[in-house]
């Protein structure tokens, strides 16, 4: 297996900083690397790298040290529930009334990013505010993406939007009519959740994979089963990852594919080493499966841990 003129293609695992909330970012970081991640989705909240606390810059700058030596990518989610309103989750979105807190957020959370090196901003549309038209909400929806798009494109740092179940965009066919409504940015692509395709998208995972292939800024991945939004460990949902993983190689990506778990922070480092181990072998059977697919399995590390989760399609990692 093979992207772009040939060359194989190594797959790069990473970790939701949103699984680590109990821990210290520094220390997350550094469990992370020890485990053997090479990146980290860093949801920006109160307790990792503030986006409103005093003495930023400063603050900014230690994380990228910190990275640096730890030689961690990164991307940067902005999913974060209640930092910019105590009372509400996730709001205001760009959907309410005054957006202009969200946007704040989303062009701090860019200029983090640019200085952060990280390869991607990630953002999504929120749930529309029952008092909000639809065709109210859409249009304001455009007009946030394009201002959030116009900060990105000058940072030289992507977007990667989200399709979120339940939100206004959903599924890649929302992604698409927004990407259109834009003008298809450049800077505009798609953060893709593996478990999101599994849970309401007509294809199956890899074809969802291929189908924005040319987009693709940004991976999360989880299991999950039809029809329910629940991130779950591997082995416990419906995918068959090593399919989706030689789809993301034949695809070129060479971004992050960070596992995203927000809800398992209470045992945070075991779930997280379960996981790679998981990965490492979904990665090896997804080699072992096309003779011409060495990379995908290259800088996952696979090294004596193929078996631990059952070669990857059903057991538990």
């Amino acid at each position: 297996m093979t992207g772009p003129a040939g060359s194989p293609v190594q797959l790069r695992f990473g970790y939701g900083t949103n699984g680590f909330a109990n821990h210290r970012l520094t220390d997350a970081l550094a469990v992370l690397a020890d485990l053997g991640y090479q990146g980290v989705a860093l949801t920006l909240d109160h307790d990792h790298l503030d986006p409103f606390t005093p003495g930023l810059a400063a603050r900014v700058a230690g994380v990228a040290r910190r990275l640096a030596a730890l030689g961690l990518g990164v991307v940067i989610e902005t999913g974060a529930r209640y930092l910019l309103d105590p009372w509400h989750k996730h709001a205001p979105t760009l959907l309410h009334d005054d957006p202009s807190r969200r946007v704040d957020f989303l062009r701090r959370a860019v200029a983090i990013g640019a200085d952060l090196g990280a390869e991607a901003v990630s953002c999504w549309a929120g749930v529309r505010p029952p008092a909000v038209e639809p065709t109210v909400a859409w249009d304001r929806l455009v007009a946030g993406c394009a201002e959030v798009v116009a900060a990105a494109d000058v940072a030289g740092v992507p977007l990667g939007f989200e399709p979120e179940p339940g939100m206004l965009v959903e599924d890649i066919a929302g992604w698409r009519r927004l990407h259109a409504a834009l003008g298809a940015p450049a800077a505009f692509g798609i953060t893709l959740d593996i478990g999101h395709c599994r849970c309401l998208e007509p294809q199956p995972v890899p074809a969802c994979v291929a189908s924005v292939a040319g987009h693709l800024v940004n991976v999360q991945i989880d299991d999950m089963r039809r029809g329910v939004h629940e991130h779950l460990e591997f082995g416990a949902g419906e995918i068959d990852f090593p399919p989706v993983l030689r789809a993301l190689a034949d695809a070129g990506y060479r971004g992050l594919v960070a596992v995203e778990l927000p809800r398992h922070s209470h045992a945070a480092p075991t779930v997280a080493a379960r996981s790679l181990s998981f990965l490492r072998a979904a990665a090896a059977a997804a080699a072992d499966a096309d003779p011409g697919a060495a990379g995908v399995a290259g800088a996952a590390g696979v090294g004596g841990v193929a078996g631990a989760a059952g070669a990857g399609t059903g057991a538990r990692g």
